[in-house]
């Protein structure tokens, strides 16, 4: 990969990426890259779940074995748990699972109440957005926001005007899939703005570039929200990499890959940054509840050096 020799010993944190859909060799490629730690918010999984216990599971599986999973390739892995948009139009499920949500916010790992927000920007969506705002406040936890992939202006200012109402600081509220037409008023409000960069929608790196050139990097976070569709988990140090090459400064890439992300989920209590600079020390050779990363007896690898495969 010729573009790490650009951003070789730079540190990328991904605050938005969904590794439960990705391979050890996409975690392996990420630390390889520089990411040493990733935020996973709470998702759909492309069809719709069908009981509260398909969401238990779920959420645990974030606070349990993919933290493990995470750790085996030298990443710190952290989570936002919380109802998504889309499926919150599920009434009857939707409240099921927010009796379950408080079983989660406050376990170790959880850095805020996420993804929520708006998709369709329904009623329903709207009653479930404010329940999990209550919960945020209550848990002195931020909130990350999806912001529609329709009608993006519209339900990202409405996003905020909620937000507000239920009385939480801008500076507890991280907005995530700007885009150019939302990030002035995200920025001039006061809040954090996340930028996801995915291929061929929500935004390009080219594009992001001429951002950070326009705006500056206080407040901006970039996150590659690498999922089961078309996305690549390699989208923050790509970033970097490009925006190095078009001169900007490693101070202002260092903001936005790494350090702002860090200010905005420090609020929750549950990382620092003097926890993502020590590396983490990796033995392949551990368990999680009797299971380990390793296949068929593969041996351990115990080291992130190496890049012989036997």
């Amino acid at each position: 990969m010729d573009f790490l020799d650009s951003i070789r010993g730079m540190s990328f944190f991904d605050m938005h990426v969904h590794m439960i859909s990705r391979t050890t060799d996409d975690y392996q490629a990420m630390a390889d890259a520089g990411v040493v730690a990733v935020i996973e918010p709470a998702f759909w999984m492309g069809q719709p779940r069908t009981g509260v216990d398909s969401f238990r599971d779920y959420f645990a599986t974030l606070v349990g074995w993919e933290r493990f999973r995470a750790s085996q390739f030298g990443i710190r892995h952290y989570c936002t748990i919380g109802l998504n948009s889309k499926e919150a139009n599920q009434e009857a499920l939707a409240e099921q699972v927010m009796d379950i949500l408080p079983l989660f916010i406050y376990k170790e790992g959880v850095v805020g109440i996420g993804e929520i927000g708006f998709d369709d920007q329904t009623p329903a969506e709207e009653k479930y957005y404010r329940a999990q705002l209550g919960l945020a406040r209550e848990a002195s936890l931020p909130v990350q926001i999806h912001t529609p992939h329709r009608d993006k202006k519209q339900g990202t200012s409405r996003s905020m005007d909620i937000a507000i109402e239920h009385g939480l600081a801008p500076g507890m509220v991280i907005v995530d899939h700007n885009n150019e037409e939302t990030v002035r008023e995200v920025l001039d409000r006061g809040f954090w703005a996340g930028f996801t960069i995915y291929p061929f929608t929500k935004m390009g790196n080219e594009r992001m570039v001429e951002i950070v050139k326009q705006y500056g990097p206080e407040r901006i976070m970039i996150n590659s929200a690498a999922d089961w569709g078309i996305s690549d988990p390699l989208a923050v140090p790509k970033t970097a990499a490009l925006m190095k090459q078009h001169g900007i400064s490693d101070e202002a890439i260092r903001l936005v890959t790494f350090k702002n992300a860090v200010t905005a989920f420090a609020q929750s209590g549950q990382l620092s940054l003097d926890d993502l600079t020590q590396p983490l020390t990796i033995d392949q050779s551990q368990r999680f509840n009797g299971s380990s990363v390793l296949r068929g007896g593969q041996a351990p690898r115990v080291d992130k050096e190496s890049t012989i495969i036997r």
